[in-house]
């Protein structure tokens, strides 16, 4: 006789909503990352001065490093200017950051906009359209309506 033993009925299952079942180990983690640094993110841009936050955003916070991406040499050079404001920010939030490293990358595309919707021609508009979009009356293209 085999030991064939049947496995205990599980529980029913229910679908989990989207972002519970991204969340979730082990994939969740990635995801829960990037939501950290981009909460992370959101907290140290509104300290930097104001041209320099649209052109810097953090892009990574491990070993005790910030990085950040810039997307211009002269952002970096003015990022570098504001690295021990942004490590005494990072230690107030209770980040062990002990350096700022910068890079420059160019900047993220953004999304398209949609256009905006077409205008609706007038009734005389379209009118005219259909009068200069019709077949002439002559069907044959030799005759030039001239008649002699």
């Amino acid at each position: 006789m085999s030991d064939f033993k049947p496995k205990p009925p599980r529980p029913p299952s229910s679908p989990l909503p989207a972002l519970d079942a991204l969340l979730a180990e082990p994939a969740g983690d990635p995801i829960r990352r990037a939501m950290w640094l981009d909460g992370l993110d959101r907290r140290l841009r509104p300290l930097l001065p104001d041209p320099l936050a649209a052109h810097a955003r953090l892009a990574n916070f491990e070993n005790g490093r910030l990085v950040f991406l810039v997307d211009a040499p002269v952002w970096r050079a003015k990022l570098r200017l504001a690295t021990p404001e942004l490590l005494g920010a990072a230690r107030s939030l209770g980040l062990a950051a002990t350096e700022v490293v910068i890079k420059t990358a160019p900047p993220m595309p953004r999304p398209m906009q949609a256009t905006a919707p077409a205008i609706p021609l007038s009734a005389a508009a379209q009118l005219a359209f259909k009068t200069a979009l019709a077949p002439s009356e002559s069907s044959d293209p030799s005759d030039s309506g001239d008649t002699a």
